[in-house]
């Protein structure tokens, strides 16, 4: 774990980030709110790739939480069967779309506290939700984000708690909003886990990482 960045080196990383990407986007394909709630929480031990591939067809015929009632149980599970865990994602759409439906009227909640109620939803979907869709400055911690925060000093922790606040606390303001899709990108990308691409990366002189590779 390297030691915390000062805040003008953070601050310095970040503006290359904008510079090279100033709307990052997430890679989840969605329809709306709903859909983005369903294709992150199947996104959970699954490449952003595989769920696509498996909820194109799907999100055609079940963009909202009674379409996906209608298809039931088995008709979700055939759609998502290329996906890791599939058999308990398939109970855990239906579960938390009769939520919606019995609770909010067939209305995605925009509360952090309401989201972490549906089943398959834990805090790091929530705070994908809050940000794409409502434009909250929220952070999701994944598993690139968890390393690169470590590897470069931008926000280390031990935890993935412990990384979501130091990205709170330590990137400026004014970069928060896309923190987490800079930082997601650049680890799934450039700061890979097994060989980083150091030679490539816009930002391999401010790291601190010993065993760059060119």
């Amino acid at each position: 774990m390297a030691k915390q960045l000062d805040y003008h080196t953070i601050r310095e990383i970040f503006t290359r980030f904008q510079t090279s990407d100033p709307e990052p986007k997430g890679e989840l394909v969605h329809v709306n709110v709903y859909t983005l709630v369903v294709a992150v929480a199947l996104s959970a031990q699954a490449t952003d790739a595989g769920v696509n591939k498996a909820t194109r067809a799907l999100f055609q015929i079940a963009d909202t939480p009674q379409k996906m009632l209608d298809l039931g149980l088995e008709g979700v599970t055939e759609h998502i069967k290329t996906i890791g865990l599939f058999r308990q994602k398939a109970k855990n759409v239906i579960k938390l779309s009769q939520i919606l439906v019995d609770d909010y009227g067939g209305v995605v909640p925009n509360s952090r506290a309401a989201l972490q109620s549906l089943p398959g939803v834990g805090r790091k979907t929530a705070n994908v939700v809050l940000n794409m869709w409502w434009h909250h400055p929220a952070q999701a911690v994944d598993t690139h984000i968890f390393r690169l925060g470590n590897r470069t000093g931008i926000a280390p922790g031990k935890t993935v708690d412990a990384v979501e606040r130091a990205i709170e606390d330590n990137i400026p303001a004014d970069f928060q909003l896309h923190a987490h899709h800079w930082m997601i990108l650049h680890g799934r990308y450039t700061c890979v886990a097994r060989k980083p691409k150091c030679g490539a990366c816009l930002i391999r002189d401010l790291c601190p990482f010993e065993e760059k590779t060119e």
